[in-house]
């Protein structure tokens, strides 16, 4: 059975879909010249492996959007996660940042949500690409993954025209005040935490950057918004110093997890993570976007996503914690993230 991803780019106005077969990809490193949709879990395993599925890219307009077969769901069943659950994650988390073993901890959680199927899978993306103008917007099956849906605003790795490469470093999140499209550019008062939080991703995106790049340039921060909320956001432009397909893959293994969905250490913080959390993450804060299609990679980080199953929606959302966070802020920081699935299904 055919597996397939139906996107849209930011402020695009057309949909593109890309339908074959989903190989694994054994490393990101070996992935060379390799061209179709990608998507990759939080960290692969045998069981949840980075795979890739090959197949031509084709141009589809809202009125004219196909049906592809559905294949079936994933047999690793999402974990609803209580706030008493949250609670005790939070203190596990918490306390390991308090004995300074880490600088920065991401405690993700998943909520259940019914779904009667009336709104198709197809159709709650078309829901999210109309309310998410500004945001990469997917819908990808394969037999390895199950279904999952983001509406994802964090770039991890795009190739421009000028044969330029871009990354983002997002973190820091608050609510809107109202939902007027100019808010974005209002003036808000971050607070040191939030700004702390997404100092410590770009400084690890320029350190991982400079390691394959002589030509890095960075702007920022400077306030975004992501549908009902904004985040800071900080932006890197450089070239690869070798030719892109030989290097890509190397960057990519480099750059994944960004401490924005993991932590710092990094290394420590991921296994930290598998470890701890009570809900496992799947693909949730992996990555997922077309990779190589005539020089037309845009990856973005599953972010703001669900994992769709024949009778509920697990949605998934995390926080950046830092020594001074506090468990209620949190929680309702991810509840708000969480909003940004929810409208789709309970409009």
């Amino acid at each position: 059975m055919n597996s397939f991803a139906i996107f849209r780019l930011p402020h695009a106005d057309s949909y593109a879909m890309i339908e074959g077969e989903a190989v694994v990809v054994p490393s990101l490193a070996e992935l060379g010249d390799e061209q179709g949709f990608l998507l990759a879990p939080f960290m692969a395993s045998e069981e949840e492996p980075v795979v890739l599925i090959r197949g031509e890219k084709q141009e589809v307009k809202d009125e004219r959007i196909p049906q592809p077969q559905s294949t079936p769901v994933s047999t690793h069943p999402s974990l609803p996660l209580s706030r008493s659950s949250y609670s005790s994650d939070f203190a596990t988390f918490h306390k390991a940042l308090l004995d300074r073993q880490f600088q920065k901890l991401v405690l993700a959680r998943c909520a259940t949500v019914g779904y009667d199927g009336k709104a198709t899978p197809m159709m709650l993306f078309q829901t999210a690409c109309r309310l998410y103008p500004r945001m990469f917007v997917a819908l990808v099956s394969t037999p390895q993954s199950g279904m999952w849906l983001t509406a994802s605003p964090e770039i991890l790795l795009e190739h421009l025209p000028d044969n330029r490469w871009r990354t983002i470093a997002l973190a820091g999140t608050m609510r809107l005040r109202s939902d007027r499209a100019d808010d974005e550019g209002q003036r808000l008062r971050w607070s040191a935490k939030n700004i702390q939080e997404q100092r410590y991703v770009a400084s690890y995106l320029a350190d991982v950057l400079r390691r394959f790049s002589d030509d890095v340039h960075e702007e920022g921060p400077r306030t975004v918004r992501a549908a009902h909320l904004v985040h800071l956001r900080s932006d890197f432009t450089f070239t690869l110093n070798n030719k892109y397909c030989t290097r890509v893959g190397e960057l990519l293994e480099a750059l994944h997890p960004t401490p924005a969905v993991c932590g710092l250490p990094k290394a420590e913080a991921q296994r930290f993570i598998i470890s701890h959390e009570n809900a496992p993450r799947h693909y949730y804060s992996g990555f997922m976007g077309p990779f190589h299609l005539q020089c037309s990679t845009h990856l973005y980080v599953s972010l703001r996503c669900m994992h769709i199953t024949d009778s509920a929606c697990h949605l998934y959302a995390g926080g950046g914690l830092l020594r001074e966070s506090n468990e209620q802020q949190e929680w309702q920081e991810t509840e708000a993230k969480m909003e940004t699935m929810r409208r789709l299904i309970k409009p």
